[in-house]
């Protein structure tokens, strides 16, 4: 464990005056090894504010690379880096925000064989694709791997995001849901259209992206009350926030 330079106490001062934070938490954002499942949309305020608050190690997995019709949201590249990999830019922008955090880039798609390779090096996924597939295979993985999971997701004017810990029990001693028990099967190829074909507002994202990044600092630090069993939906259009809440199904809990 490296301790906070004078350098970090100094960029971290507010942080620090936190007592919900103080010294210790800054330690713990330090120490954490936190893997982001793309660097787009989401992925952007996501990775943006996590260097920004000091998590040590940041790990980025995308196979994609960066288009002009990107910027318009995924404001962690910019006209110059059209054409290269998105990890690539995105590890460049961390470098010039935060020195401090070390950035660990995956020119590669997520999948569950992927994880089984590299989950392994991180304590905290966040998944930020705009694909189902990939949205289940992170929550297989990291329910297999027994690490917290932020997920989030945007359409248009609206978005939605959990956090799941389906390996821990909760309050009242029963087994937290998985992502399954929220969404029990993936809809019909085609049934929901992508962003390219849909549009999308490009700030809905830094919303969602930037309370997927305080819902994993809330887990790092250990302070608050993670969106543990409970979805909150955002209506951009009529400035409005809803919660969800979601359990164990019944037959599953059964079954296990």
């Amino acid at each position: 464990m490296e301790t906070l330079t004078p350098d970090e106490i100094e960029r971290y001062r507010r942080h620090i005056l936190l007592p919900e934070i103080g010294g210790t938490g800054q330690q713990k954002m330090k120490d954490a090894r936190v893997l982001v499942i793309g660097a787009g949309g989401l992925g952007t305020p996501v990775l943006e504010y996590l260097a920004a608050a000091g998590i040590g190690t940041i790990g980025i997995v995308d196979d994609d690379l960066v288009s002009l019709s990107n910027l318009q949201r995924q404001v962690i590249h910019d006209t110059g880096t059209i054409g290269e990999m998105k990890t690539r830019s995105a590890r460049e922008a961390i470098a010039r925000l935060n020195p401090h955090v070390r950035v660990v880039d995956f020119e590669e798609r997520f999948s569950l064989e992927w994880a089984s390779r590299n989950l392994s090096r991180f304590d905290l996924l966040i998944d930020g694709s705009d694909n189902f597939d990939t949205r289940y295979a992170a929550a297989d993985a990291a329910e297999l791997a027994k690490i917290p999971l932020v997920t989030g997701a945007v359409g248009r004017f609206d978005g939605s995001l959990t956090v799941l810990k389906p390996y821990e029990t909760g309050p009242d001693g029963a087994p937290n849901p998985t992502y399954r028990d929220l969404f029990p099967e993936k809809p019909p190829e085609g049934l929901i259209p992508s962003c390219a074909e849909t549009g999308i507002v490009g700030a809905l994202t830094g919303v969602i992206g930037s309370l997927m990044a305080m819902e994993a600092i809330k887990l790092i630090v250990g302070i608050g009350e993670p969106l543990v069993g409970r979805l909150m939906l955002y209506d951009s259009l009529v400035a409005r926030f809803d919660i969800i809440k979601y359990k164990r199904r019944t037959a599953r809990a059964a079954a296990e």
